[in-house]
């Protein structure tokens, strides 16, 4: 989910309805054979230099921390803060494109204010501790609520409604046929 949280951040417009969610944008980085949540390699590593600073650390924490790859932490450094970079830029830059003056004080809406309220949404989704896992479905109205995103509720149309599931359970079982993991569907190919 959060690399299509970050894609639907690049829209001019976000559609859901009360079924659909997008999720934190935790990079997931291969490691071995499988991928492993970027944060949390970042989080425990932090808390491990933090408690070093305080000379708690204990014995078992020093073996573990002096087996951590430094190049490795460099990356998912850099895939943390591409994520936020990424979101901030394209919230700016397309959902927010058209947005000229506050809602509530009906101020003029400047780039700064864009780019601080892009920065601002990017840091929560980017939010490791408050999101506690990456699978974790982030709904419509905590989106609308607790990020003050503005988004489509498609529901509330029902021909709409209606176009949108048709496809989704198209795609769904072409994906399902070919044995597809993720998709993309642009206007230049399918």
């Amino acid at each position: 989910m959060s690399a299509g949280t970050v894609l639907a951040m690049s829209g001019d417009g976000i559609l859901m309805d009360y079924h659909s969610c997008l999720g934190p944008i935790d990079p997931q980085l291969p490691k071995g054979d499988h991928l492993v949540p970027a944060l949390s390699y970042l989080s425990q590593f932090e808390a491990l230099i933090k408690k070093s600073r305080n000379k708690a650390l204990s014995t078992a924490e020093l073996v573990l921390l002096q087996k951590l790859d430094l190049a490795e932490l460099h990356q998912f450094e850099l895939s943390r803060d591409l994520s936020v970079d990424l979101l901030k830029k394209w919230l700016t830059s397309y959902k927010f494109k058209d947005w000229v003056v506050t809602e509530t004080r009906r101020a003029r809406v400047t780039l700064a204010l864009k780019e601080e309220r892009a920065s601002w949404i990017a840091r929560q989704l980017n939010d490791h501790e408050r999101w506690l896992t990456h699978a974790r479905g982030i709904d419509m109205q905590t989106l609308r609520e607790e990020l003050q995103l503005k988004i489509e509720d498609f529901g509330s149309d029902s021909d709409l409604k209606k176009a949108i599931w048709d496809y989704f359970w198209f795609l769904r079982d072409h994906m399902a046929r070919h044995g597809l993991n993720s998709f993309v569907h642009t206007p230049y190919f399918f």
